[in-house]
């Protein structure tokens, strides 16, 4: 396992990395959205799975041309697990803020577990999956 200063260090930079994708969100930048995804990652989402990095930049492009068109992304990061030097288990709770809201309604938010890895020095999404906090 890591030294602290070493898990201290992974744990700011993937906490950056959700930072960094709820940024891109909220630019609809597709391109910086799935920057952060592996090749072949996979996002599962309340009815469906999208199985890969094309797939999931397919699926937002198309998202944020439409429905998700100006909304923003709020990642509440609750923890971080570290399972090794290259893996890492985040849980957040997340919601979807549309345009002209202050605070969404409680019932939109949900609960997402990422699955992570440093792949040479560089944290990505290998795997999200998002379910209602109910």
């Amino acid at each position: 396992m890591t030294s602290t200063t070493t898990q201290d260090t992974d744990e700011h930079a993937v906490r950056a990395l959700i930072d960094a994708v709820s940024a891109a969100w909220a630019d609809n930048d597709v391109a910086a959205f799935v920057a952060h995804y592996a090749d072949d990652a996979t996002a599962v989402l309340p009815g469906f799975a999208l199985l890969s990095k094309a797939v999931i930049r397919t699926a937002m492009a198309a998202a944020f041309a439409d429905q998700l068109k100006g909304t923003r992304r709020i990642h509440r990061v609750q923890g971080v697990r570290f399972l090794d030097n290259a893996t890492a288990i985040v849980i957040s709770r997340s919601v979807t803020v549309r345009a002209g809201e202050n605070e969404p309604p409680a019932d939109r938010w949900s609960i997402a577990t990422w699955v992570l890895s440093d792949r040479a020095g560089r944290w990505l999404i290998e795997a999200y999956h998002d379910c209602p906090a109910a």
